[in-house]
């Protein structure tokens, strides 16, 4: 069976299929952390609504995102089979409504559904292949390629009919994604803006 590109872009689950399982609807505050860096994984989690990040802290108290996850996205699913513990914080960006059931009840889950076994690997696949292409751009020392990386991989997960989207990242989440500091993004999008790489109207970030 081949899944389309737009079948494997969420795992999106059928809630109906969750909840016969086991699975169970929590509601999260702006704020709530899910689970921290170096917990072992007991569930797997999907959102219903809202949003999610998962990041670390650098040495120096820096924050780096590693990825965000919406409505209908799952996060956090590698360790619950390879027993090690979560390599990234998971944190609620804004009030958010997401389904959890044990790791033992959707192992058995997914033994009883091929068919979600194939879909979760080929999302699996489909996000290292694009985190592996996204970084080597990032790990780019220059500024400009950094942000270039980022904008570019936003505007691609968009899939935009039109050729110039709206980034709706501050100046602070496009720093925590790509590593830089909050004042070089701002003086670096400055530059790309005379340059016509960008548009800022009103503080909104057009790409």
């Amino acid at each position: 069976m081949q899944l389309e590109k737009s079948q494997i872009n969420t795992m999106f689950i059928d809630t109906d299929i969750l909840i016969t399982w086991g699975g169970a609807s929590k509601k999260l505050k702006k704020g709530d952390y899910i689970f921290h860096e170096g917990e072992r994984a007991r569930f797997y989690y999907q959102i219903i609504s809202g949003r999610v990040k998962m990041f670390n802290i650098n040495y120096d108290g820096r924050e780096f995102t590693q990825a965000e996850f919406t409505d209908g996205e799952s996060f956090g699913e590698p360790p619950l089979f390879i027993d090690v513990p979560y390599p990234a914080t998971a944190q609620a960006c804004e009030d958010t409504v997401l389904i959890k059931i044990e790791q033992d009840k959707f192992d058995r889950m997914l033994t009883e559904y091929p068919a979600l076994q194939r879909k979760l690997i080929a999302l699996l696949a489909m996000r290292i292949y694009r985190k592996s292409s996204t970084l080597r751009e990032i790990v780019n020392n220059a500024p400009e390629a950094r942000i270039l990386a980022f904008l570019n991989w936003y505007k691609k997960e968009q899939n935009p009919t039109h050729k110039e989207v709206e980034i709706p990242f501050t100046r602070q989440e496009i720093a925590n994604y790509t590593g830089l500091r909050v004042e070089t993004i701002i003086r670096t999008l400055s530059k790309m803006q005379d340059k016509k790489q960008v548009k800022i109207v009103n503080r909104k970030l057009f790409y």
